[in-house]
């Protein structure tokens, strides 16, 4: 048997290569040789391979070291060849731009542009397009352009720059420039290769160079993007820049009426053009409401939004930011090439690795000079030996060169030195730094007698002593190349950096939900009997119209079995016969509560619930009851602000009770969950169920927090604390122009952060206090008022028109302001201390006030802040009473609600002692009801 395995190993391999060989044989037609047919095995991976590579490391993606791409350094290395200080034809820096770079002029014109278009390394000269508007640049052979004197400073040093030679071998071309700048940072740049892609945002240079010097100070640095669009931009998920990072662009957009929105600047990567192209889809599409669209854009952006009347700008706003291009995301991907390779690095790291080459570079630059300077101190100390003591006369007699050399040599050694030669007794002979050469004894054969006839010792002595002065210099930046290093940056700041401020302001958005700003462009119908809701119901006799909605609101549907299901809104849905409600569903609204009373079907006992509807899935049914067989729906209804009602309850004919009629108040109830059974109303059938009164909400006003950052009021805890606002309460907002303003409760408000001056509940006893100055007499005015009017949105200026000017105001009751003055003309400034309300009593709002009767005041200055701070509810409801089990705390009370604590509490020791207990209890023991 093993001789047989042996046999069948040996013989199977050959008849494996036989059938290779005859697979891969290649049949000729009649005439055709094996000349005429390509191998393409493995082809396509070497070759791919090949592209992929190139594609990465000579298009698309920058390297690290000077932030540029190929084509783009080989255009600032042929406008540096032909740089005379003039403007060039575009097409001429094309042309010399092709010797290095084997591409047609097309992709090089667009390049040249895109550099052009950043304003930092060239300056340009005609119509180069607009980045804001789209508009492209004209022909190459129309426009011109120089390198800046930035780019000149920065980007260029034959001495430190390694070579290479070009595509076809005739000329040379930098392998990276010697940039002294974090210049791929500033410029930001864009590429997509094979299987890669690189997006690096632009950033400010004043920025730049400030954080280069923190680096190399040794401090934390943080950086983000500055876009040359300006705009808003949220970076709080920029992560440096890495690869899953995301920043949110928005334009900025200005109120400027009821009717009319400005938009003022617009995202990055946007045109006017396609904004305006986008709103209009928006509004086809009737997500949005406008009346029409102007672009005045010119020197600077100037898009006006027409609103139709009737149409809120605050929701409009909002809308355009959901659905159209005022807001677009970016996604950055900050990858560069590292020692010939593809690598992902954070913008700090980028920076930090651009601070430490750029050291390196000027340390390289240092070290040059030094020798430059070594070499010129070495020449003109031979030289002055050589002249003083007229060695130059020793070579009359020589006959030959070597014989001159020689005697030369042995003139300069009786005067000079090599440093590290031991010196002789007495041996004042001057020390040089480097031992004397061949070519140096050749130069100075070549002085001429002219030279040597006007040579004066005194400026040859000052120019060594320049020469020294330079060397000390050079050497002690050698030594403390940081300081040197810091000192290059704040140059760079100091004479580039001028009209370099920041162009983007850095915010932090709020979430626009779409369907809450989505135009009400649909009607909500229900057909109850056949169970079918949507906005394209046939309108007969049998559907009833529910509201206004928008189509991207999802819809509830009670029905009298007590199931429900949220629905995407449609044409015509399904959901079920017997609807009892229908309406627009918010996930999102903790107020709106659904009273309730069902009969089980089982036992015929009704039971009664108030609850909320949260954490659903869409098209899921939901029973609202027990479950069981029979049960319907015998009272509900849908309370936008947690009404509580009372009821009259009606029972059956035959029902044995002997009262027949009596009243349920649903404020006994808690407000608890969809799946809560609710409390019994009653064993008995009951006949019918008619509202007596609607109650007041049962979870009292809403506690309103403004956030300063977005400039929005909120329910959500974020900001500053406003108070508790029922339906009848306002907000009081003070402006900078010296107005005022009455403004609803309303999260859908925008506030002008920068311009306001005071903002607050407003109380019936709230008392305005200001300080003013009048534009034309510059007389200063005090003034106390209380807010008489009651229309809502509009302003009220209470300061003397035109151009008065606001100085100070406060809603506090005791305001006190500071006063710089002089009380004549030859009296010195003093500081006086004015309580205002002891300085003038209240007055009306158009009142002028009383004067403050000084020679001149230079400055007013508010001691006091706009009013007490209102106190927040200990406990904050939201979905009523919670019921926590007291056997939790090891309390022997039976379970039930806690109290609403909408005013101060007393808390007893037995309280702390329950909180104590149940906050040590395991959360899998605690159980909400």
């Amino acid at each position: 048997m093993a001789t047989a395995e042996s046999s069948t190993e040996e013989t199977e391999p050959a008849e494996t290569e036989e059938i290779a060989e005859a697979e891969e044989e290649p049949k000729f037609a009649p005439g055709e040789t094996i000349h005429d047919v390509a191998t393409v095995n493995g082809m396509y991976q070497n070759w791919f391979l090949d592209y992929a590579s190139y594609v990465i490391l000579e298009r698309a993606v920058p390297a690290i070291e000077d932030g540029l791409k190929p084509v783009q350094r080989r255009i600032l290395h042929a406008m540096k060849e032909m740089d005379d200080g003039r403007f060039n034809k575009v097409a001429n820096v094309i042309g010399q731009t092709m010797q290095y770079h084997p591409h047609g002029d097309a992709s090089i014109g667009d390049a040249m542009v895109n550099l052009g278009q950043k304003d930092l390394l060239i300056e340009t000269q005609g119509n180069w397009g607009d980045i804001r508007t789209g508009d492209g640049a004209a022909a190459p052979r129309y426009i011109e352009a120089r390198l800046s004197k930035f780019a000149l400073d920065v980007v260029f040093n034959p001495d430190i720059t390694e070579w290479q030679m070009s595509y076809d071998g005739r000329k040379r071309e930098p392998t990276t420039l010697p940039v002294k700048f974090p210049l791929l940072l500033a410029q930001g740049v864009e590429g997509i290769a094979v299987g890669l892609s690189t997006k690096i945002m632009p950033h400010n240079f004043r920025e730049l160079c400030k954080a280069s010097i923190d680096v190399l100070r040794g401090r934390e640095i943080q950086l983000f993007p500055d876009f040359p669009t300006g705009g808003l931009c949220d970076v709080t998920n920029y992560n440096g820049g890495l690869r899953g990072a995301k920043i949110r662009l928005r334009a900025t957009i200005e109120k400027v009426d009821k009717t009319m929105l400005v938009i003022r600047d617009i995202p990055y990567g946007t045109t006017t053009t396609a904004l305006m192209e986008s709103i209009v889809k928006a509004s086809e599409a009737n997500k949005i409401k406008i009346k029409k669209v102007v672009d005045n854009t010119a020197a600077t952006v100037e898009i006006q939004v027409h609103l139709p009347t009737g149409v809120s700008p605050d929701l409009t706003m909002d809308a355009l930011y959901a659905f159209t291009d005022c807001e677009v995301s970016i996604s950055p991907n900050t990858c560069v090439i590292i020692e010939d390779k593809p690598r992902f690095v954070g913008v700090e790291d980028m920076l930090r690795l651009s601070t430490q080459k750029t050291l390196r570079l000027l340390e390289r630059e240092l070290e040059i000079r030094e020798e430059e300077l070594q070499e010129k101190w070495h020449s003109a100390s031979l030289e002055k030996v050589f002249i003083e003591n007229r060695i130059y006369r020793r070579i009359e007699e020589c006959e030959t060169w070597e014989e001159i050399l020689q005697t030369i040599d042995a003139g300069l050694k009786k005067f000079v030195r090599i440093e590290g030669e031991k010196p002789k007794a007495n041996d004042t002979r001057i020390v040089m730094r480097r031992s004397i050469t061949e070519d140096d004894l050749t130069r100075l054969t070549e002085i001429r007698i002219k030279r040597i006839s006007k040579y004066d010792g005194f400026k040859a002595d000052e120019y060594i002593q320049r020469l020294e002065t330079e060397l000390a210099e050079v050497a002690d930046h050698l030594a403390n190349l940081t300081r040197y290093a810091i000192n290059y940056f704040e140059g760079l700041l100091k004479k580039y950096g001028q009209n370099r401020e920041r162009k983007t302001q850095l915010r932090t958005f709020d979430v626009v939900t779409a369907q809450k700003v989505a135009v009400a462009n649909q009607k909500l119908y229900v057909n109850r009997r056949d169970g079918f809701v949507g906005y394209g119901l046939k309108k007969d006799e049998q559907v009833e119209h529910v509201c206004d909605c928008s189509d991207l609101d999802d819809i509830i549907s009670i029905k009298r079995d007590g199931t429900f299901t949220v629905t995407r809104i449609a044409e015509k849905t399904f959901v079920g016969k017997d609807i009892l409600h229908v309406g627009v569903y918010n996930k999102n609204d903790d107020r709106l509560v659904y009273n309730m009373i069902y009969q089980d079907g089982a036992s015929g006992i009704s039971f009664a619930k108030r609850f909320l509807v949260t954490g659903i899935t869409r098209d899921k049914v939901y029973d609202l009851t027990k479950g069981t067989k029979g049960t319907k729906t015998l009272y509900l209804t849908a309370n936008p602000n947690s009404e509580s009602e009372i009821v009259g309850v009606q029972l059956s004919d035959k029902a044995p009770a002997r009262v027949k009629q009596f009243d349920f108040d649903f404020a006994e109830l808690s407000i608890k969950g969809k799946g809560s059974m609710g409390n019994i109303v009653t064993k008995q059938p009951i006949k019918k169920i008619t509202q007596k009164s609607l109650g007041d909400s049962t979870l009292g006003g809403r506690e309103m927090f403004f956030d300063s950052v977005v400039g929005r009021l909120n329910t959500a805890g974020h900001g500053r604390y406003l108070g508790t606002f029922d339906t009848d309460n306002t907000i009081l907002v003070v402006y900078k122009d010296g107005s005022y303003e009455l403004k609803s409760p309303d999260p859908a408000h925008h506030f002008d952060v920068p311009n306001i001056v005071l903002l607050r509940k407003l109380d019936p006893d709230t008392v305005l206090s200001a300080v003013y100055v009048e534009a034309e007499t510059k007389i200063h005015y005090i003034k106390r008022f209380k807010i008489e009017t009651s229309t809502l949105d509009k302003r009220f200026t209470f300061i003397s028109e035109p151009k008065g000017k606001l100085l100070a105001a406060t809603a506090n009751p005791e305001p006190q302001v500071e006063v710089k003055l002089q009380r004549d003309k030859k009296a010195d400034k003093e500081t006086e201390k004015i309580n205002l309300h002891e300085f003038i009593d209240v007055k009306g709002w158009k009142a002028m006030g009383n004067k403050l009767n000084y020679f001149r005041i230079h400055a007013v200055t508010l001691l006091t802040d706009e009013g007490p701070e209102p106190q927040r509810r200990e406990v904050k409801k939201k979905a009523g009473p919670a019921t926590i089990p007291r056997s939790a705390a090891g309390a022997s009370e039976p379970e039930g609600p806690l109290p609403d604590l909408t005013g101060p509490v007393d808390i007893s020791a037995a309280d702390i002692a329950q909180a104590q207990a149940i906050l040590k209890t395991p959360k899998s023991q605690l159980k909400l009801f």
